[in-house]
């Protein structure tokens, strides 16, 4: 990194905007979300990436029996939300009103939060946001929303001190200035660095910030961060930081050719919400929703041999979605707000291993 600065420095800012030098936040910031950005393209984030909402129709099932679920706990009122945030294209909130009971689809308001205009042939039902609503009265789900919100890096120098990571639209990277104290101090609660030269860590403010507001809309109910997440007891040493194109990994590159994503110190988001917030896995909280990747008795296969073929792709769905080492190994951040504490949702809250960091 010190090599790259020195030799990146002679050809710097002046040579114009594309050689401009930015924290990663600023950079990823234009590069996602600006007007010619990652998410502003016609494909959508499924044209170069497959999340638990594209893998099975499972996955928009089980968000629809948690929705019930507070449904209950929140006395079956007059008008039920479910706010999809980060929405893509619509495909979870299509599929969670696609599978609500009848009674339940017509009291519920559903609202799809994403920067882009309302894609073609989506249920009317479904109102088209830039933001949430003010007031939520039942679910708030963000899958895949917070590995988006930018970050900035950190990187210890030479000195053993941490110091704000610069990179260029190329990709090229320099070290630049000093944290903020406001950093510093979130380092040192959530992502301490030991002073060895090039350990790296993803600065995770911006996103307790995004998620503590976000939250705050909810008058009643329960708010649901999902993502590629970490603890503070297993920090990797080197940072996430990432880039997806075309369905494979890449080299973060903030030109708005691909996706810019590092994973989410999900405690970290959790303890800047009201108390009562959950951390657990996407497969205990799958499973805890009727997800199961249990294959069904050979003995149906000779009697209802359509049934079996059709319950055995079911099972393979379930499988991919609560597989450890995969989509399972997400982290669920479940935030009740104005319930009546955990037996009010006895789906994710019982029988299920706490891992609970904060």
């Amino acid at each position: 990194m010190e090599e790259r600065t020195v030799n990146a420095a002679k050809d710097g800012p002046a040579d114009g905007p594309a050689r401009e030098w930015r924290g990663w936040r600023a950079a990823a910031e234009e590069a996602l979300y600006g007007p010619d950005g990652f998410y502003r393209r016609p494909e959508g984030p499924a044209g170069h990436f497959r999340t638990s909402v594209h893998a099975s129709p499972l996955f928009a099932r089980a968000v629809a029996r948690l929705l019930c679920l507070v449904d209950e706990a929140l006395g079956r009122p007059v008008a039920l939300d479910f706010v999809d945030m980060a929405a893509g294209r619509g495909e979870l909130a299509g599929g969670v009103l696609a599978a609500l009971p009848p009674e339940v689809a017509a009291r519920a308001r559903v609202h799809a939060v994403e920067i882009t205009g309302r894609p073609g042939g989506l249920d009317e039902r479904i109102a088209w946001r830039s933001e949430p609503p003010r007031r939520i009265t039942g679910l708030l789900f963000a899958n895949e929303w917070l590995d988006n919100v930018p970050v900035d890096v950190a990187e210890v120098d030479g000195a053993g001190v941490p110091r704000r990571v610069l990179v260029r639209r190329d990709g090229t990277e320099r070290l630049g200035e000093p944290l903020s104290p406001a950093e510093e101090r979130w380092l040192a609660r959530w992502w301490p660095l030991p002073a060895e030269p090039g350990l790296r860590a993803e600065i995770g403010l911006p996103r307790d910030t995004a998620w503590a507001a976000a939250v705050a809309r909810v008058e009643r109910g329960l708010a649901v961060a999902v993502d590629y997440a970490h603890s503070a007891a297993s920090r990797p040493p080197f940072g996430t930081l990432t880039g997806f194109r075309e369905g494979r990994e890449t080299a973060p590159v903030p030109d708005g050719s691909c996706d810019i994503t590092a994973h989410v110190a999900l405690d970290a988001c959790a303890a800047h919400g009201p108390a009562g917030a959950r951390l657990l896995t996407q497969r205990d909280a799958l499973r805890a929703l009727g997800v199961s990747g249990a294959r069904p008795p050979l003995s149906l296969a000779s009697t209802h041999p359509g049934e079996y073929v059709r319950a055995l792709a079911r099972a393979g769905e379930a499988a991919e979605l609560t597989a450890a080492g995969g989509l399972g190994g997400f982290g669920w951040l479940v935030q009740p707000v104005g319930l009546s504490g955990p037996a009010a949702l006895p789906a994710l809250f019982v029988d299920v291993p706490d891992h609970e960091e904060h």
